[in-house]
């Protein structure tokens, strides 16, 4: 069976688009029984550095909204920091029923991690529910929740230090959406020919299908910086030698002179 580009540019991909961490349970929109054991775990993907560049990480249970001053740790996972390696990208934690509310898609796990080159990289679940609890939550949390819409839980917050930009070539090949994180790649942009000579036209790329309208407000886009390939193409220029043309003379002269007013 033959390959098809598309598969190999698939195939390339992973080095380029996955990074930071992603968490894969639990699941976006989950109803768990409160004071029951509950399974965390997590990916390489999303935003900021690739797992094997980061150290260690502390996991916490959070509720509320999405921003700064509207959501507060809850519960604690982990009583130190755990290194990646030593982790397997699991953990697990029993929730009392006394610690929150049963709040609908209230809860959310944060990570916090330290990144090899310094700095570090705050991310976060998607929101889930807690069945069964009797506890309440403060008023942080309570005004928070009112905000929120959907399951993703608060966008990551990226302090990590960045290595310089060096892209490898076949950065600036992968499709601009078909990448993520903070900054992306574009192509050499191609020069004007000095004639054109194509009598028909078709599109560059193939049109994008839409699925869906949306019907909400989407996410803000996340990409702060776009790297484009460096130009080849040069230039060179000399001085023009041709001597002046002269002032117009006879009827251009009295033309012109009409319009001096």
């Amino acid at each position: 069976m033959l390959s098809s580009p598309w598969t190999l540019l698939l195939a390339a991909l992973p080095a380029l688009v996955s990074a930071g961490v992603e968490f894969t349970s639990p699941q976006a929109g989950a109803t768990i029984k409160g004071g029951e054991a509950i399974t965390i775990e997590w990916k390489n993907g999303g935003d900021g550095p690739a797992l094997a560049d980061l150290t260690t990480y502390e996991l916490s249970l959070w509720a509320g909204g999405n921003t700064d001053g509207q959501m507060a740790q809850v519960l604690g996972v982990t009583t130190t920091p755990v290194a990646f390696s030593a982790s397997g990208n699991k953990a697990s934690i029993v929730v009392p029923i006394g610690t929150g509310g049963s709040t609908k898609n209230a809860y959310f796990f944060r990570i916090h991690s330290v990144a090899r080159t310094g700095g570090v990289l705050i991310q976060f679940s998607p929101r889930f529910t807690l069945s069964g609890m009797t506890g309440v939550f403060a008023d942080i949390i309570t005004t928070g929740m009112s905000g929120v819409t959907g399951t993703d839980g608060p966008p990551t917050i990226d302090n990590t230090a960045k290595a310089p930009i060096n892209p490898a070539d076949g950065d600036f090949g992968v499709a601009y959406t078909m990448q993520t994180g903070a900054t992306r790649y574009a192509p050499m942009q191609p020069v004007p020919p000095t004639k054109i000579t194509q009598k028909k036209y078709t599109p560059a790329y193939p049109t994008s299908a839409i699925p869906s309208i949306a019907t909400t407000f989407l996410p803000i886009p996340k990409q702060k910086t776009t790297v484009t390939k460096v130009q080849t193409f040069s230039v060179s220029s000399r001085e023009n030698t041709a001597a002046a043309a002269s002032h117009p003379t006879d009827n251009m002269a009295k033309f012109l002179a009409r319009w001096r007013d």
